[in-house]
């Protein structure tokens, strides 16, 4: 109810709306703040050229204010428009909601006629006036009947009344009987406001009762009719009600507007219809307008949540920068004292050294020095012999002595330098260049499962990041299982967000999952999704691995030869797992060839007849007899042969590791072919004088049973 004061105050007063008119732009202004804004037009203008009235928009002619405006916040008040309008002499005020207030301009009379105006009247229009709506600045000019001519908006005005007393009055219950409690509800089909204990007494919710609508009081005070309604009388002709609705000038007439006034020619229709189908249509418009409402406040709790996420967010960030750079901090601390703990140990070098040779260097000098004085001593004696006894010793200790203070003795074993220089270009550097970087692994891929899809054995699946993730990626991987509950392995890496899968068994479950990375690391992996394979091996003769000499036609289902010589060819899906059943027909078959049919590595030789290597396991069948061949080994001849028309089956069992041939739909000699295991192509070999076409997708023999086949072994 708040939110709906707005709609019900006057854009110029800013107070709620006292007798509002309707603009011609559908703008509603109170009564008498149009007579304060009203602007008298010069007289030589004609007021011809530009009238007001109630019948509709094309009964007036807008000024062109997109091109020039006649209102301007530098002057002060409307400016000229091609030499239309001059500027206001009286000042001028503004409206609580900013707008510019002109006080009515009274025209005065001729000396000749002194009018007065009668008393407890409002003072009459001024001649060619002029109005401008507040809102959106269209300007038009009133005709004689000035200010009558505008529609009063009757239905604002009761809802103003409406919402006015909701405010003014205390909602109390109608069915107490003595001191009414305050309402708690009221039902807009009773028409009653009831407290808690009166509703629960008097309205309960069972019976006809369960299927009526209790709404807050305010909201029931708001939508109660307070008094009988109006009834509106056309603004041309007073007297008459308004009773139908012109569909030109939407707009309400009444009876005399449509045979004497200008509505006469036009479209109307009833006025209760008309008022129906357009509550209709502004009903459907604010089912649209409050879906939209909805979205708004779950949206505005969206973003009020974000901010607290963000402050959250903003103070574990600062904490962890902090923490970081402390930790920068005790690490160059920590390598400081390193660095201290070297320059001391330098020191204390040096000083040892330095102080050894002090040491060193007193006691040599010492000693030199007794042995200048003794020998100037013995100088002085007088006693030859005596002298001559010890000079030669004497002269050699001197020269020995000499000798020790030889080259390098005098010279300073250390420097006073320290030859440390501290590197802390590259760290300081490397501090200037210290920014933000990606620190957060990427956010879990969300899978788009209207994407995803399994076609026959291939599972194509794509992914991408979530909307409101910022964070790089640098790629994917893409993980699957076995198909059979094992462990997921890697089948993509890359930057792709969409992959196809070949290869896989036919009616398995595929547990599939993705997950990103960059950097900084790998993220979290997306939800799971099962895809299931095909029940059916639906395949085709496979071109790209066939020889150059095979013929292909019917969409890859049917093949023959250029060369006389036996030519491979292979279908398009593989097995591993499961029981498997194809038919090949014989379309042509001329000369008695011999054609092969069976199963292959993908390796195998496609120039030779199928079997003939160890990549193969084959049948090789002419018009009166057969044979079983692996590596050119044959086994088991058995009678009956082939012709055109003729259908070979092939039954391949991985539960009991068999392969078994029919010819129309009878079985050929014995199990051609047991313990195989791993993967294998359908193939046949044939030469240019026969042509056969591939069945896939058929049910296995009503003759054969399969063995205890594994957990997602199909029939195909």
């Amino acid at each position: 109810m708040d939110e709906m004061e707005e709609e019900l105050k006057c854009p110029v007063c800013g107070s709620f709306f006292r007798e509002p008119i309707i603009l011609p732009c559908s703008h509603n202004i109170c009564q008498a703040c149009a007579r304060n804004i009203l602007v008298q037009t010069p007289d030589a203008e004609s007021p011809q050229s530009s009238r007001a009235s109630g019948s509709g928009v094309s009964d007036y002619d807008y000024l062109d204010l997109d091109k020039m405006s006649l209102y301007s916040e530098a002057d002060s008040g409307y400016g000229s428009y091609g030499g239309f309008v001059s500027a206001p002499t009286t000042p001028c005020q503004k409206s609580p909601n900013g707008v510019r207030v002109f006080p009515p301009t009274v025209p005065q009379p001729p000396p000749q006629q002194h009018l007065l105006p009668q008393p407890g009247s409002l003072p009459p229009i001024p001649r060619n006036s002029c109005i401008t709506c507040p809102q959106c600045h269209r300007s038009l000019i009133l005709d004689d009947r000035g200010l009558r001519g505008f529609p009063k908006n009757r239905v604002l005005e009761g809802v103003v009344d409406r919402y006015q007393q909701s405010k003014a009055a205390a909602l109390k219950c109608q069915l107490c009987e003595k001191s009414p409690k305050e309402a708690s509800v009221m039902c807009e089909q009773c028409d009653v406001f009831y407290c808690d204990p009166c509703r629960l007494r008097c309205h309960p919710p069972r019976g006809p009762l369960a299927k009526h609508r209790l709404v807050p009081p305010a909201q029931g005070r708001i939508s109660r009719r307070t008094s009988p309604r109006k009834i509106s009388t056309c603004t041309e002709h007073e007297l008459e009600n308004l009773s139908m609705y012109c569909v030109q000038c939407k707009t309400p007439v009444c009876y005399q507007c449509l045979e004497e006034g200008k509505h006469g020619t036009h479209e109307v229709k009833a006025l209760g219809a008309m008022w129906k189908l357009h509550k209709g249509q502004l009903s459907q418009a604010l089912t649209g307008l409050s879906d939209r409402a909805t979205e708004a406040k779950e949206f505005l709790v969206q973003l009020r949540n974000m901010v607290q996420h963000i402050q959250e967010n903003g103070v574990e960030f600062e904490a962890c920068l902090v923490a970081q750079c402390d930790a920068l901090i005790d690490a160059l601390n920590r390598r400081k004292a390193q660095l201290l703990s070297r320059v001391n140990k330098e020191h204390e070098h040096k000083l040892k050294v330095v102080r050894d040779q002090i040491s060193h260097c007193t006691v040599k000098l010492r000693q030199t020095t007794g042995l200048m004085e003794y020998c100037l001593e013995v100088i002085k004696e007088n006693d030859p012999s005596g002298f001559l006894q010890i000079s030669d010793a004497l002269i050699r200790r001197v020269h020995m002595t000499e000798s020790q203070w030889g080259k390098g003795t005098l010279t300073p074993r250390m420097t006073s330098d320290f030859d440390l220089t501290l590197d802390s270009g590259p760290l300081l550097q490397t501090i200037h260049q210290l920014d933000f970087v990606q620190m957060k692994v990427p956010a879990a891929p969300m899978l788009q499962l209207e994407e995803c899809c399994t076609q026959n054995n291939s599972a194509t699946l794509s992914w991408k990041q979530p909307p409101l993730s910022t964070i790089t990626v640098d790629g994917y991987i893409l993980e699957l299982d076995d198909g059979n509950g094992g462990p997921f392995r890697e089948v993509y890496v890359g930057t792709e967000t969409i992959c196809t899968v070949d290869g896989l068994h036919f009616n398995s479950k595929y547990k599939s999952r993705v997950k990103a990375f960059n950097a900084s690391g790998v993220g979290q992996y997306s939800k799971t999704l099962i895809m299931q394979t095909s029940e059916i091996a639906w395949f085709t003769f496979d071109p790209a691995s066939a020889h150059p000499d095979i013929v292909f036609s019917n969409d890859n289902l049917t093949v023959s030869c250029n060369s006389y010589d036996d030519r491979v060819v292979m279908g398009n899906s593989a097995f591993s797992r499961g029981v498997h059943y194809w038919e090949m027909t014989i379309d042509r078959y001329d000369n008695h060839p011999d054609p092969a049919f069976g199963i292959a590595r993908g390796d195998v030789l496609k120039d030779v007849m199928l079997g003939k290597d160890d990549k193969a396991w084959a049948m090789y069948v002419d018009n009166n007899r057969s044979w079983f061949m692996h590596n050119n080994s044959h086994t088991n001849r058995t009678d009956g042969g082939i012709s055109k028309g003729a259908t070979i089956g092939m039954l391949l069992d991985f539960s009991r590791r068999i392969l078994i041939f029919l010819i129309n739909d009878e079985q050929q000699g014995p199990v051609a072919f047991e313990g195989l295991e791993g993967v294998y192509y359908p193939a046949i070999s044939l030469n240019r004088n026969v042509q056969v076409t591939l069945h896939t997708g058929l049910p296995i023999p009503d003759f054969y049973t399969p063995g205890d086949a594994d957990p997602t072994g199909s029939v195909c």
